[in-house]
């Protein structure tokens, strides 16, 4: 979605409460702001503008925050392209840490900021988690199939509604963030066949695929769709901070082969 840059803080002039907020692209190969600074619950440390609480912009929000007027959540996937999400809200403020704090679902909406700490681990699990599922996985798979120009790394289908973002190096292990160079734009055949070690890809960008599925005899998805990668070397982006990252790749190769 292709927006006009507007200022992180958005208000129209003739309302008092803010419309929008903003976060601004970053590298490919670099984490998005928010997901460094996230508060108990999985709420989101939205910055002010700048370190005055009475600046106009952090008026707008405080006043989005008391009257609990929903927001749109603009977030950079690549220049000048956002991915939106609504509707969001303000329901907290840290003025030491210079700081609101934004629910990005209903259920965090409804927990008072100051009691999170005494939910039980597993409802402040559950809170946080709405936050990946809301926020972070939609990001993450919109700037990876903007890095491949929204097509399969490994069969080159162009299709968006039946692509994903796989993570190489899982997201539940040591080093599997949500950066671009940590994922690879799969169809969703291709992504379950990579999760499951049916298909790897090596460090030099090549296909395996498992010696026992290459000697299956089925239908012509099996044969064309699977086997027939094997040797074949996948997409990568242009750019070469969103290319797959060589260690990550290593590290689950050693995955596939161990299954292999």
């Amino acid at each position: 979605m292709k927006l006009v840059v507007q200022p992180g803080i958005w208000k129209p002039a003739e309302l008092d409460a803010a419309l929008t907020i903003r976060t601004t692209f970053t590298a490919p190969n670099q984490m998005p702001p928010y997901q460094d600074d996230i508060a108990a619950g999985g709420l989101i440390k939205y910055a002010y503008r700048g370190t005055d609480s009475n600046h106009s912009d952090n008026r707008a929000l405080r006043t989005a925050m008391q009257q609990q007027r929903p927001l749109a959540y603009f977030i950079g996937v690549a220049k000048s392209v956002y991915q939106a999400h609504f509707p969001v809200f303000i329901v907290g403020e840290r003025p030491e840490q210079h700081a609101f704090l934004v629910a990005v679902d209903q259920a965090q909406r409804l927990v008072d900021p100051e009691l999170v700490e005494k939910l039980t681990p597993d409802r402040r699990s559950y809170l946080e988690r709405l936050t990946r599922v809301r926020l972070h996985q939609p990001v993450f798979r919109a700037r990876v199939l903007q890095a491949y120009e929204t097509q399969c790394a490994i069969c080159r289908l162009k299709h968006a509604d039946l692509l994903d973002a796989a993570h190489i190096v899982r997201d539940a292990d040591e080093g599997g963030l949500p950066v671009v160079p940590n994922g690879l734009a799969l169809c969703k055949i291709h992504h379950a066949a990579y999760d499951r070690n049916i298909i790897g890809v090596r460090p030099d960008l090549v296909i395996d695929v498992r010696r026992d599925i290459l000697a299956e005899v089925d239908g012509p998805m099996l044969k064309h769709g699977i086997q027939e990668m094997a040797g074949v070397r996948i997409t990568v982006p242009r750019q070469r901070t969103a290319q797959p990252d060589g260690a990550r790749l290593e590290q689950r190769y050693e995955e596939f082969r161990a299954a292999s």
